[in-house]
């Protein structure tokens, strides 16, 4: 394989960076049966980098740069007063600003079907890097973090999972579910990140942690975490506790191991509803009445969450017949003048009642769709008119 190599190197005022990382970089087709971009496009990259390194401060800090035919390897210096994260976003912003600024000088017909992909190493000791071994290995692993084009950014958010699953960085607030007409219900335990760089949010925190194998450790830190700082909860008041139906697929589920927190804090199983959130879908119904089941043995509830949502949250009903049916914000919003939602409502009210389940309405956000929704007969309601999430349980 051919290869061309050039270096250039920081001024050695004794604080050059002792770790650096290998960013790989190469244009990927859009197209599946597109391979490499024409040689013309090629020639243009590489005269563009060429040009940015020695224009730009980057250019004085890159330790070592290398073309492997058309891929590009940088070794870039970790600095000592940086974390991993933050420099694996700097790479990040690399990547679109070298994307953006040579697709802009090239003609948007040729530009059509090509997206730049970064790719990064762990970070190495200069010694090591500069030995070839070390250096290929090292390549490999950056050409292997790139074939996606998210990878960079996949990468950081993963190191972040790991930290926050290591370190427990999610902390619990609590939001009041109201009985209609009356005082606190009980609360929703949800859970923030203390560090909400590197997701939009929790949902994209337990979905991340899906697709990482990660979801049930993350579910187990949430509970314990909500558990721990439910201490002002009343004695009649419930707390619900968003887990997955398929917690019983998590290679550490421990029966009792709920019960234990419960006890270190003073409450009660009864005191406990299980949200049965539908990050994704039940594909084992048997399973997930088993898990419940064994919960329901030792006194907790159940709510389906997300009722009215899609076809998978009736099934979750009739399989699971909980004792709680929480209907989605979307049923909710703006049914005083929806008569469709009003209609689709009183069908959830109608059939809950022939089965004993009690109706808790989500998102409830304006003082009409509070007065239609107590005229219906709604028993429960919870959303930002009636009280936001905060910290720690107030009122209970």
């Amino acid at each position: 394989m051919h290869r061309q190599a050039t270096t250039s190197r920081s001024a050695n005022d004794g604080r050059a960076p002792s770790h650096y990382g290998i960013v790989y970089l190469s244009w990927h087709g859009t197209d599946s049966a597109a391979s490499k971009p024409e040689p013309s496009f090629i020639a243009g990259w590489q005269s563009y980098i060429e040009r940015r390194l020695h224009e730009d401060p980057l250019g004085a800090e890159v330790k070592d740069r290398r073309w492997v035919v058309d891929d590009l390897y940088l070794s870039i210096p970790i600095k000592g007063t940086v974390e991993p994260e933050e420099w694996f976003q700097e790479i990040r912003g690399l990547q679109l600003t070298l994307e953006a600024g040579y697709l802009a000088e090239v003609p948007t017909a040729i530009t059509a079907n090509w997206t730049l992909h970064a790719g990064i190493s762990p970070p190495y000791d200069m010694e090591t890097l500069g030995d070839n071994e070390h250096w290929y290995r090292a390549a490999k692993q950056a050409v292997i973090e790139g074939q996606a084009r998210d990878s960079v950014e996949r990468s950081m958010r993963r190191r972040a999972l790991q930290r926050i699953l290591h370190d427990g960085l999610l902390y619990p607030v609590y939001q009041p579910i109201y009985k209609m007409g009356g005082d606190i219900f009980g609360f929703e335990a949800l859970s923030r990140c203390e560090d909400d760089r590197w997701f939009a949010g929790p949902l994209a925190l337990f979905s991340f942690a899906e697709r990482e194998g990660a979801v049930y450790s993350l579910d187990r830190l949430a509970r314990e975490k909500a558990i721990s700082g439910s201490s002002g909860l009343g004695a009649h008041q419930k707390m619900f506790i968003n887990i997955s139906a398929n917690i019983m697929h998590d290679p550490h589920f421990t029966p009792g191991q709920t019960l234990s927190l419960l006890h270190q804090q003073g409450l009660t199983p009864r005191q406990i509803v299980f949200e049965v959130t539908e990050r994704s879908s039940i594909e084992d119904f048997e399973t997930a009445k088993k898990v419940l089941s064994h919960y329901r043995s030792q006194g907790y509830q159940i709510a389906i969450d997300d009722a009215g949502a899609g076809y998978s949250s009736l099934q979750s009903i009739v399989e699971l017949q909980p004792d709680y049916i929480k209907v989605d914000r979307s049923l909710i919003s703006q049914i005083h003048r929806d008569e469709i939602k009003e209609h689709i409502l009183e069908t959830f009210l109608t059939f809950a009642r022939k089965m004993g389940i009690q109706v808790i309405a989500e998102g409830i956000e304006l003082p009409e769709e509070l007065s239609k929704l107590q005229a219906m007969g709604v028993d429960y309601g919870q959303g930002y008119l009636l009280g936001r999430p905060a910290r720690g349980i107030i009122g209970g």
